[in-house]
């Protein structure tokens, strides 16, 4: 019998099982925009798929009462943990005026919804980081007990936000986490033409935090990570830097051709580490699933990215005098 890990850390059958339905609707999700994509019905995909176990079991480790999520484009798993739906994103990646994050003024990828404390973000990579100390801020202030969870690509722990967001972070002791998603591209370019240093981990001393390289396509080495992190932060012993490293099994978005930058053999080769493939497998090895259970899981997400297609294709589009609200106070 294979080692149970999920026991070892607290958590139960039912839990890994739901950390899986919400990995594989993720992944389901993210496979049916492609193909809404290339029929046309759709503007842009920017993908998800291999990611999704940091997402799911990074998610899965905070508090989703309390916690506040500041999530980057990617992060379909981080927000559906959280509560949106797949309706919802359906509205968004449709433009349509039901959508929860912009009400069909934005591009998808920018998640926010104020009701599961997901923070909105914008185009611009990184500004998350700095408004995420700014959250954990305020919640000290209030007296809160609150962790805010921010994540972000390799590339953009280059960026000069993430410099003044992990010190600021570091010098008040803030219950941040920092969650850089390693997937070895900034859109083209490869992380030994980014980084000086091995991992992008290694900035954590600097910043006065521990920092932390996982497996990123393992839901639960980032889950232990990540709720270590998160205890930290209530404790008042101040942030942590997680890096999972990962492999985006996409071009960097339905609108970039990464034959340019990328061997062919490469991605075929990674996809051997599909974090969904590789949970599966392991759900099995432990007898926490077995193939019927897996197709009728399979079968009820299918429906549901069924239901949700047909929901957003056939929504209200927004009124076009309306483009202006919300811009100017009125």
């Amino acid at each position: 019998m294979v080692k149970n890990r999920h026991k070892d850390l607290g958590l139960s059958d039912e839990k890994v099982l739901e950390m899986y339905e919400t990995m594989l609707l993720a992944r389901r999700v993210d496979e049916r925009m492609w193909l809404l994509n290339r029929a046309g019905k759709i503007p842009f995909v920017i993908s998800c798929q291999g990611q999704e176990a940091a997402q799911v079991g990074a998610a899965f480790a905070l508090d989703r009462e309390k916690d506040y999520i500041l999530p980057y484009y990617r992060d379909m798993g981080v927000v559906m943990t959280f509560g949106m739906t797949a309706k919802e994103l359906m509205l968004s990646a449709f433009a349509k005026a039901d959508d929860p994050n912009s009400g069909g003024r934005q591009m998808p990828g920018h998640f926010g919804q104020k009701k599961n404390r997901i923070v909105t973000g914008s185009s611009p990579v990184t500004t998350q980081v700095p408004h995420a100390v700014g959250v954990a801020l305020a919640g000290r202030m209030e007296g809160k007990d609150l962790v805010t969870f921010v994540t972000f690509g390799e590339g953009s722990s280059n960026q000069g936000d993430f410099h003044e967001g992990a010190n600021f972070a570091g010098v008040h002791k803030l219950p941040v986490i920092f969650m850089c998603e390693n997937n070895k591209y900034a859109i083209s370019v490869p992380i030994e033409k980014q980084l000086a240093c091995e991992n992008v981990s290694d900035r954590a001393i600097g910043y006065g935090m521990p920092g932390f390289t996982v497996d990123g396509t393992d839901p639960l080495e980032v889950y232990k990570v990540v709720k270590e992190a998160a205890d930290r932060g209530r404790r008042g012993e101040g942030p942590t830097l997680v890096e999972t490293i990962c492999y985006r099994l996409t071009p960097h978005s339905s609108d970039d051709d990464d034959r340019a930058y990328r061997a062919p053999g490469e991605v075929e080769e990674m996809k051997a580490k599909d974090p969904i493939l590789t949970f599966t497998a392991y759900l099995k090895e432990t007898g926490v699933l077995d193939d019927a259970k897996e197709k009728e899981i399979n079968d009820r997400i299918m429906s549901i990215v069924n239901e949700a297609t047909d929901y957003a294709e056939n929504a209200p589009y927004a009124e076009p005098e309306h483009a202006l609200k919300y811009v100017y106070a009125e």
